[in-house]
């Protein structure tokens, strides 16, 4: 009986210590996820303006933000171009890491110096990026016009990078990958470092190539690391906006709009909080639609493959 009660006490303060060590994290969201989520919602349910006018005011008018929107062309073409610039982002950045921290990983010497390079871009300020590639684009004089130029032998270009509407959303997808490709480059670099040499060694033995090294062993060895990468840098690029913000102002003609441009101008240039704060309503549910989606998709795939 005695050891039947120390058994119950100390499973007893195994759970208290459980729920120490999460409760935290759950403040945390609460504060920073939860109650903003849950004001976001009651705010979208109303037609509350950035400054109140007196002859107006607040009231409750149901789903009528929520019906506006999705009534809106404006809000569409901020849609497809958000899931535009993630289907082109997202192979671009994350191939490019893979690549870039497979060949830093063979490095023998600078490797830290190298690694410090790649990841500078990453914490610098996107507004200073922005500013900077903005410049690079500018036309007809800009640094990537030279280049095309250069390579072209004179044959093509110059190229009004941010003012056509074939090109603003490429431009700004290839700026996004650079700057941010060092953190998932990590990530994999990190990965890389796990993985036994033996499997190399024994690779090198039966005459494996490089390339059938990196297919066979290297691939399915970041299976988990990539799961993790893909949904990082999907929220991330739905959540795509300085760029846009300095750059294009979402034009031309709407080409380079996103979702959270869409929901900063309906919120601090129309003045309509209450209607962006639908629009951010429906955002995090588009990204919490996604990443479940993504999750199951990408754990279903590795466990296929671990079968």
């Amino acid at each position: 009986m005695k050891k039947k009660n120390t058994l119950v006490a100390l499973k007893e303060r195994n759970i208290r210590q459980e729920i120490y060590m999460i409760l935290p994290a759950v403040i945390l969201l609460t504060v920073f996820m939860a109650i903003p989520f849950l004001s976001a919602f009651r705010l979208s349910l109303t037609n509350q303006k950035l400054i109140q006018n007196p002859n107006v005011p607040t009231k409750f008018i149901g789903l009528k933000n929520y019906i506006e929107i999705f009534s809106d062309k404006s809000f569409w073409q901020a849609f497809k171009n958000v899931i535009i610039f993630t289907c082109m982002v997202i192979p671009l950045q994350c191939g490019f890491a893979l690549l870039m921290a497979n060949a830093l990983n063979r490095v023998k010497y600078l490797k830290g110096f190298l690694r410090g390079m790649f990841f500078l871009p990453y914490i610098t300020p996107m507004v200073i990026v922005a500013v900077i590639w903005k410049s690079i684009y500018q036309y007809p004089s800009g640094i990537a016009n030279m280049a095309v130029k250069f390579i072209s032998l004179g044959k093509f270009g110059p190229i009004d990078w941010l003012g056509d509407k074939n090109w603003a959303l490429f431009a700004i997808t290839f700026l996004s990958a650079w700057q941010a490709f060092g953190f998932q480059m990590v990530i994999y670099l990190g990965a890389l470092q796990s993985i036994p040499d033996s499997l190399y060694e024994a690779a090198n033995i039966d005459g494996a190539t490089s390339f059938q090294q990196f297919w066979h062993i290297t691939i399915p060895s970041l299976k988990s690391t990539t799961v993790m990468v893909l949904i990082i840098t999907t929220i991330q690029a739905l959540k795509l906006f300085t760029q846009v913000n300095i750059m294009t102002k979402g034009g031309p003609n709407g080409a380079t709009n996103t979702l959270v441009n869409y929901i900063y101008q309906s919120g601090f240039t129309a003045q309509k909080i209450g209607y962006s704060a639908a629009a951010s309503v429906v955002l995090f549910l588009l990204i919490l639609i996604i990443f479940l989606v993504q999750n199951k998709l990408l754990r279903g795939k590795e466990e296929k493959l671990r079968d």
